[in-house]
C-alpha cells in the first residue's frame, strides 16, 4: 500500500511537470547510483586514509578521480540501525530500527525463517529505493540486508526488484543465501562471496545499461568471519587474513568500475564506497580512540568516497562534518527525484561538499546506541552526553571466536583475529558522561575539556535535548 501510493503521486507529479530535472544531467536520462557499503571497514582500512599495511588502489581511485570526506559519520557504531538510516536518511529514533536482527535467537538449528526476533524496517517508512523504483529505476540489492530475516522485511517488499545475499550479518546463523524470497544455498560457502556479489553486480549493469538503475552492493566483508577467496588468500605473507579480504574487497570495487568504464557509464553514474561503522576484529580506525560497538571516534567515524564523472572534480576533499542521514537526500536531489512535502528527514542534501568549500548544512549531528542519544557533534566539539558505552572484550587476548558459521565455508578458522587484535586507540580521559573533546586538536579524543569550556557544553546538551525524533 505505501508503495503504491507513493507510485501515484510521483506519477502525478511528473504528468504535472513538477519534479525536477537531475542536477547538470539534462532531461534525457536520469543518473545511476551504485551504492557500496562495506561491513566493519575501519576509518584507518583505506590507503587513501592511512591504511597500515595494504593497499586498496581501486576504491583510492574514487577519491582520487572523486571526492572524499574525512569527517563522515554513522547514527550508530554498529550494524542494522545505520544501514536503516543509510535507507531511509532519518535518524534510528526516527525510523524505528534501533537494534540489530538476530535470526537465530529461538532456534539456531532451523534452515527456514522460522525463529529468532521479529524485529525490521516498518512499512511506515519510505526506503531510497522506493523512490528510485517508482521513478522507473531498476533497483536491486546484492549482499548483506539486515534489516528484518522475517519475510515483510524482505528487500523485494521495500523497494528492491531483485535480492541476492545473506539477509544479515554473515556470523548469524543460519547463515544462507537467498535469491529474492527463496533460498538458494546452505550452508553458504562464504570464500565464493565477494567474487559472486561482484559477478552479480557486474550482470546486473549489463543488464540496464540502458536505463537509469540503482545498485545497491553491501558486501559482507571485512566482517567476521573473514572469508577471502583461494585466490586472495596469502597465509605465506607477514599479515594476516583481515588483510587479505581487504585486498578482495579493493579488487571487487575495481571490477565495477572497470565494467562502468566498458559500458560508458562513468560521466552518467555516482558511485559511492563507505562503511556501516568502525572496525570490530582486525583493521584500523587510523589513530581514533574506540571501535565498533562503542560512539568514539572509532566506532562511527568512517571513510565516505564518492565519484561521479563531470560532476565532481578530481580529489576533492571536504573535512565538514556530515552523515549517513545525508546521503538520501543527496541522491534524491541529484536524480531530479521528488519526495512528498510533508515527508520528514533528519538529513540534508550535502552534494556541495563534493563540489566546493561549503560549510556543513548541520548545526549538529548525533549519534545513538539502541534508544539512547550518545554525542552530538557541532563544529569542532565533540559532547558524550552520556557515557561512552565500553565493549565486551575477552579477558583472553589469545581467544579466538569459536562460532564458525554453519559448515566448513571459511579457509583460515584458526587465523581469524584474537582479542589483542581489536583495533582501536585505548588510552584517554575515563569513559564518563559530559566528557567533552575538541576534535580539531584531539581526534583520539584523549583529553576531555568539558570543564574548560562549560558554556560549550551547555550549548551541546541543549542541542540534544532539544532534537525531536517523533
Amino acid at each position: 500500500m505505501k508503495l503504491h501510493l507513493y507510485f501515484l503521486l510521483i506519477v502525478v507529479l511528473e504528468t504535472a511537470g513538477i519534479a525536477s530535472q537531475a542536477q547538470s544531467v539534462g532531461a534525457t536520462r536520469r543518473p545511476n547510483v551504485v551504492l557500496i557499503l562495506a561491513d566493519d571497514l575501519g576509518y584507518g582500512d583505506l590507503s587513501s586514509f592511512g591504511s597500515p599495511g595494504w593497499q586498496t588502489p581501486n576504491i583510492d581511485k574514487l577519491a582520487a578521480e572523486g571526492a572524499k570526506l574525512t569527517h563522515f559519520y554513522t547514527p550508530t557504531p554498529y550494524c542494522a540501525p545505520t544501514r536503516a538510516s543509510l535507507l531511509t536518511g532519518r535518524y534510528p529514533l526516527r525510523h524505528g530500527l534501533i537494534l540489530n536482527p538476530n535470526p537465530e535467537k529461538v532456534n539456531s538449528s532451523f534452515q527456514t525463517f522460522r525463529g529468532g526476533d521479529d524485529i525490521g524496517i516498518g512499512d511506515d517508512q519510505l526506503l531510497l529505493s522506493e523512490v528510485f523504483k517508482t521513478s522507473r529505476y531498476a533497483t536491486k540489492i546484492i549482499g548483506k540486508w539486515h534489516l528484518g530475516h522475517k519475510p515483510r522485511f524482505f528487500p523485494t517488499r521495500h523497494g528492491f526488484d531483485e535480492y541476492f545475499g545473506i539477509p544479515y550479518s554473515n556470523d548469524m546463523r543460519p547463515v544462507l543465501l537467498m535469491e529474492n524470497d527463496k533460498v538458494v544455498e546452505y550452508p553458504v560457502v562464504q570464500t565464493t562471496l565477494t567474487k559472486r556479489y561482484t559477478q552479480a553486480a557486474l550482470s546486473f549493469i549489463d543488464q540496464h545499461k540502458d536505463k537509469p538503475f540503482f545498485l545497491y552492493l553491501p558486501q559482507a566483508m571485512p566482517h567476521k568471519p573473514l572469508s577471502p577467496s583461494e585466490e586472495f588468500y596469502t597465509p605465506q605473507t607477514k599479515d594476516d587474513v583481515y588483510a587479505d579480504a581487504m585486498r578482495e574487497l579493493d579488487w571487487s570495487v575495481g571490477e565495477v568500475l572497470k565494467k562502468l568504464a566498458e559500458a560508458h557509464l562513468e560521466e552518467n553514474t555516482i558511485v559511492i564506497f563507505l562503511s556501516d561503522n568502525g572496525p570490530w576484529f582486525g583493521g584500523s580506525t587510523g589513530g581514533l580512540r574506540g571501535m565498533k560497538s562503542q560512539n568514539w571516534e572509532g566506532g562511527i567515524r568512517v571513510p565516505l568516497l564518492v565519484k561521479w564523472k563531470g560532476h565532481i572534480a578530481p580529489g576533492h576533499v571536504s573535512a565538514e562534518a556530515a552523515g549517513v542521514i545525508d546521503l538520501f537526500p543527496t541522491l534524491v536531489k541529484a536524480a531530479g527525484l521528488s519526495l512528498p512535502k510533508d515527508h520528514v528527514l533528519d538529513g540534508r542534501d550535502i552534494f556541495s561538499l563534493f563540489t566546493s568549500s561549503a560549510k556543513s548544512p548541520h548545526e549538529a549531528l548525533f549519534s545513538f546506541y539502541n534508544d539512547k542519544l550518545q554525542t552530538v557533534r557541532s563544529g569542532k566539539w565533540k559532547l558524550h552526553v552520556l557515557s561512552p558505552e565500553s565493549a565486551q572484550l575477552p579477558s583472553d587476548e589469545n581467544w579466538v571466536d569459536p562460532r564458525l558459521p554453519d559448515g566448513v565455508t571459511i579457509l583460515a578458522p584458526f587465523e581469524q583475529p584474537k582479542a589483542n587484535r581489536f583495533p582501536g586507540v585505548k588510552t584517554g580521559t575515563p569513559a564518563v558522561a559530559g566528557l567533552l573533546f575538541d576534535l580539531e586538536t584531539d581526534p583520539a579524543e584523549q583529553h576531555d575539556v568539558a570543564s574548560e569550556h562549560p558554556d560549550i557544553v551547555r550549548q551541546l546538551k541543549a542541542k540534544a535535548d532539544a532534537y525531536t525524533f517523533k
